[in-house]
Order: structure tokens, then sequence, then C-alpha cells
């Protein structure tokens, strides 16, 4: 073998192993395989786990690949090939019987490991700290940028959420946009945030510190920015930061929030102080009615009347602010 193949060959090699060695034992710079949270433990675990038994069929593979074609070179006149040799009964066994094992295991591990981190699930009461209680913020996919409702707050933020550590928070995830998909991947699983629907997502963070929150699903010219900051911090400093967002002179009525909508590339953070009625639950259900908006405040103050030219539909109970 030429002496570059095989400084080659030791290269891919060296940093093979050193990258294995790190998956391993953690440390990684990777944001997926350096989880700051219950739900993101469990699943890098899970991925370690899979690729380590998938390893078992890939390396071996991998060794004969090269072995075989060492062997079996143009220049190599003594190797032996005979294509007529009758098969033996013990290599097809480990042929088929291996690979199909390795199957039927990893089947199994994704299966169970599919509901132990469902998206569905609350938090394991284990990593939950005494006496917390679980934050509810709602999600809102627009273009390109994320808005976030805290109801019981009565405050909204745009690319930018904060939460306390080592406390339950569910997300309630909506489109007004392309369908997104919701992913913080320091601190767990993805969503898909879709129009007309509601999607849900429960993820904890194990200690304070800022983490790097994005859509994944390409949806047009701004999808490279549409990511936000997703801060955990201490009790006492989310109910300072609470308090400091409720001073805020911007306030999330319908006007507002068309403007919010329209589609924009440039979305730096921005807060509410109030957020007007049930600004998630309208978003959702307006797609239901195909003319339907969140209608203007009037300059007048008074209640706006919604007009619509689509029929009346038996059933469908108008949510407050809608369009008919």
């Amino acid at each position: 073998m030429k002496v570059q193949y095989r400084i080659l060959i030791a290269i891919l090699a060296i940093t093979a192993g050193v990258f294995l060695f790190k998956f391993l034992i953690g440390g990684s710079t990777v944001a997926l395989f350096a989880p700051e949270g219950a739900i993101a433990a469990q699943e890098s675990s899970i991925i370690k786990i899979m690729v380590l038994l998938m390893l078992i069929v890939v390396v071996p593979m991998f060794v004969l690949l090269f072995t075989f074609a060492w062997k079996y070179r143009a220049g190599n006149p003594n190797a032996k090939y005979n294509p007529v040799r009758a098969r033996s009964a013990w290599k097809q066994i480990v042929l088929w019987c291996v690979p199909a094992a390795l199957v039927a295991v990893l089947a199994v591990l994704n299966w169970n490991s599919a509901h132990a981190v469902d998206p569905y699930q609350p938090i394991p009461a284990s990593a939950v700290a005494p006496g917390a209680q679980p934050l509810t913020i709602q999600v809102v996919a627009l273009t390109w940028k994320w808005l976030f409702i805290y109801p019981e707050q009565n405050i909204a933020t745009v690319n930018f959420i904060e939460f306390p550590e080592n406390t339950p928070v569910h997300f309630e995830l909506t489109a007004d946009a392309p369908m997104s998909t919701f992913w913080i991947p320091q601190l767990g699983s993805q969503i898909y945030a879709m129009a007309a629907m509601e999607t849900q997502l429960s993820l904890i963070a194990s200690s304070t510190g800022d983490y790097v929150g994005k859509d994944t699903e390409i949806n047009g010219a701004g999808y490279a920015g549409m990511t936000f900051t997703a801060q955990s911090v201490s009790q006492n400093d989310f109910n300072s930061w609470v308090a400091q967002v409720q001073q805020s002179s911007s306030t999330l009525d319908a006007n507002a929030y068309n403007a919010l909508a329209e589609p924009s590339t440039y979305n730096p953070p921005a807060y509410y102080s109030s957020v007007a009625g049930d600004m998630f639950d309208t978003i959702m259900v307006k797609f239901m009615l195909p003319s339907s908006t969140l209608p203007a405040s009037p300059a007048d103050g008074s209640p706006s009347q919604a007009t619509s030219s689509v029929p009346d539909m038996p059933g469908m109970q108008m949510m407050p602010g809608m369009q008919m």
C-alpha cells in the first residue's frame, strides 16, 4: 500500500476515534450532545445507545470493506478467489441473524423511548424542583419570527423567552404562517407549529443559562434568521423579569399583532406589557374561516364590529375579537 494511503487511513481512524470518544464521554460542543434538561438528557442517551448498537454492524462492515479491497487488489497475485465454493451455513446464519436481531432490538428501544419522551407527556416529578408550578407559554410561529404569549402573566415577547430553572414549561404551539418547527436542542424534543391546529410540548431546564432556539423547517427567505433565545433563570429573577416586562409601553392588541404578523427578516426581541383577549385561540381558530382576520381596533377605542362574507356555520362559536 502506498504511503499516502496509509497516512490517509490513519488520519481517518484517529479522527473517528476522537469523535467517538467525545461522543461517549460527553463534553461535546454540539448542542444536541450537551443536554441541559431532563428530556434532552434522555434523548441524548437514546441516541448514543442506538449509535453504539449500530456500530456492531457498521464497524465490521468497514473493516471487511478495507480488508477485501486490500486482499483482492490488482497488484496481489497471491489472493485466492474461488467463486464456486460452497456456501457455509454458519456464515449465512451470522450474516442474516445478527442484523435481524439488531433491528429487533432497535425497534423495541425506539418504541419504548418514543413513549418515554412523548412531548405531550408531563415532566417527571423527579426532575421538578419542590413546589415548582408548571409555566404555560403559548407559541405562535410567524413569518419569520416567534411570538410567545404568557397567558397567566398576560405578557408577550418576540424571539425571547424566559422561565425558571427546574420548572416544567408547557408549550402550546400554533402558526400564523407556513409550517415551522420549534426546537431548543439543549432542552429536548422538537415539534411542529402548524396553522389551524395546536401542538404541545413539555420541557424543563436543569440549570440556569441561555439556550438557542430555532426553526428546523425551511419556510422561505427568512428561515435562517428565525431563531430565538431561551433563558433559564432563578424563580426570583423570573418574577423580576415579568414585572419589568409588565412596565413596557407596548401592548399586543389587534393592531399591533397585525403589524407584527407581516413578513420580516430582521426581528430583534420585543416585549409587550399586556395581551388583548384570548389572542392565541383567536389566531388558531381564524384559519377555520377562510376570510377571517384579526380586526384592527377602531381609532376611538370602541369595540370593533366583525364583518365577513363567510356564511354562518352551524355549531361554530366565534372567538372574542374574531372577524366573521
